[in-house]
């Protein structure tokens, strides 16, 4: 059967697959390259976590006001203009020379990936309306997104092995040529008639209390958590979100609109938004330094082992479909979350095995990527089939926004947890009279893959035997905790999104996939 009855409609489908597939190659594609960006443009820890979380930040920033721009100027107008964004900002990507530069442009191309991700939710929930229709056409975009996330490691280290890292994002300004042809072509222009402003007090606050939170989280240590620096960040972070709170229960036509929080199947989604972000995403970033530094693969061979983690979520949601129609959503939903931990905790065992490879590790993988695939459809489709198609920017904005909320606080706590962990076993292992301030930069270099320093560096640690067993097992010790981290948070809020379901949650949702 056909994806859609109008050719418009199957072109406009083209699109938003095409600008998914983008999206999801530029979020796992890039952790692949981290190692070589290390080396190439000399940068540390903090600075890996840096670019990819100055990407989640500015995704987040503008997941709102986009969807509120959407609602009021027209979504095939703010498709246009992210994708145009986008594919400069990839440009500036490109040619940066400096872990600094890369920073600021990879927020830049956030704002452009954001913006657009959010309006290939709102332009599909306002093209394909009919039941069956729209189930389809979800699928495809999760089909989509899921090659572009399951091909994106692979695609990422082939690309530094033939040729240079600069590719990874310059291929994007071809890939948005064509996805604009296809805008022009199939997107119908639509628009909430009763949209009548943008929310930027709430944009300015929402901004700033997860910058803050994120900031707190990655320069805590540094700072010194007790100190008068760090204090005031916290203290600016959390009255900027209580500003937020208080601004939007005020504002006559808020941009998080509190009241579709009564909803029991929006809701139920919004934890699943949150249980994949907490755990699958952030950890994405992350676990090629585990295939780099603990297993001592290469960009492509690492890249290859990511395949496991992630192509499942490349095949799994047309089942995770045919699920939902067969016992709701609200079932789904908190079994592919309790599916992502149980492989959490599967990789955790998998990681501390004697003889570790790819091999102990293929189960735990394969597990997330599997449950990542039966939540990740069903929670957009079900979030933005809650609430009336009109509103559909404002709700997708919400889901979109607690996705990448919390997975930005999550790069940033996963990153703390593994040099804190690493860390940890350093301080134990390591002999008293080696410095406090030298072990945590050793602790960096580790977390970061780095396991030739330990031959490199004073004396008292020059000395010791064998050097490289010691940064190994640091390592491995610190991703055992991240592991153990990611898979017991997906359980908790598989948990808070069955109760919050309840037993009678179908109603509306029910429509969107049965038509």
């Amino acid at each position: 059967m056909t994806l859609s009855r109008s050719p418009k409609n199957a072109l406009a489908l083209a699109a938003v697959c095409l600008t998914s597939l983008m999206f999801g190659l530029e979020i796992s594609s890039v952790p692949t390259i981290l190692p070589t960006l290390q080396t190439v443009l000399h940068g540390d820890f903090k600075s890996m976590q840096w670019i990819m979380n100055a990407y989640t930040i500015a995704c987040t920033t503008v997941l709102m006001a986009t969807g509120a721009l959407a609602d009021r100027f027209g979504r095939k107008r703010m498709y246009v203009a992210s994708i145009v964004l986008f594919a400069i900002t990839s440009l500036l990507c490109g040619l940066a020379q400096s872990t600094s530069v890369l920073i600021a442009s990879r927020f830049m191309q956030g704002i452009g990936g954001g913006a657009m991700l959010i309006c290939q939710v709102a332009v599909l929930s306002h093209q394909f309306q009919e039941g069956r229709e729209r189930s389809r056409a979800f699928a495809a975009w999760g089909i989509i997104f899921g090659i572009g996330l399951g091909f994106g490691p692979i695609i990422g280290g082939v690309i530094v092995a033939v040729s240079n890292w600069q590719w990874v994002f310059l291929i994007h300004i071809l890939v948005s040529i064509v996805a604009l042809a296809l805008v022009f072509a199939g997107v119908q222009e639509s628009r909430d008639p009763h949209a009548q402003h943008l929310d930027v007090p709430g944009v300015v606050t929402l901004s700033v209390a997860c910058f803050g939170l994120v900031y707190f989280i990655t320069q805590g240590p540094d700072l010194g958590f007790g100190s008068l620096a760090a204090l005031s960040i916290l203290a600016v972070t959390v009255l900027s979100f209580i500003a937020f709170l208080v601004i939007e229960k005020r504002s006559p036509r808020p941009m998080f609109d509190f009241s579709v929080l009564r909803i029991r199947s929006f809701s139920g989604a919004l934890f699943g938004s949150m249980g994949m972000n907490f755990s699958f995403w952030p950890f994405m970033i992350y676990l090629p330094i585990y295939f780099h530094g603990a297993l001592g693969y290469g960009n492509v061979s690492a890249g290859l082992s990511l395949l496991a983690y992630t192509l499942p979520t490349l095949v799994v949601p047309p089942l995770a479909e045919r699920l939902v129609l067969r016992i709701e959503a609200r079932r789904v939903i908190p079994l592919g979350m309790f599916t992502i931990g149980l492989g959490f905790i599967l990789m955790k065992f998998g990681s501390g095995a004697e003889h570790a490879d790819w091999l102990t590790m293929l189960p735990g993988c394969l597990l997330c990527g599997i449950g990542l695939g039966l939540t990740n459809t069903p929670v957009t489709n079900t979030a933005t089939g809650a609430v009336s198609p009109d509103r559909a920017g404002m709700a997708s904005g919400i889901d979109m926004s607690a996705r990448l909320i919390t997975l930005a606080i999550n790069i940033a706590m996963m990153g703390f947890i593994l040099l804190e962990g690493v860390l940890s076993y350093l301080t134990r292992v390591l002999p008293a009279t080696v410095d406090r301030g030298q072990v945590r930069l050793l602790a960096e270099k580790v977390a970061a893959g780095d396991m030739a320093l330990l031959s490199q560096g004073s004396a008292p640690l020059a000395a010791m035997d064998p050097q490289a067993a010691i940064a190994h097992a640091a390592l491995v010790h610190g991703f055992g905790l991240v592991m153990l981290y990611g898979g017991l948070g997906a359980w908790v809020l598989a948990l808070f999104s069955a109760l919050t379901f309840g037993p009678g949650s179908r109603q509306r949702v029910a429509a969107n996939y049965v038509g």
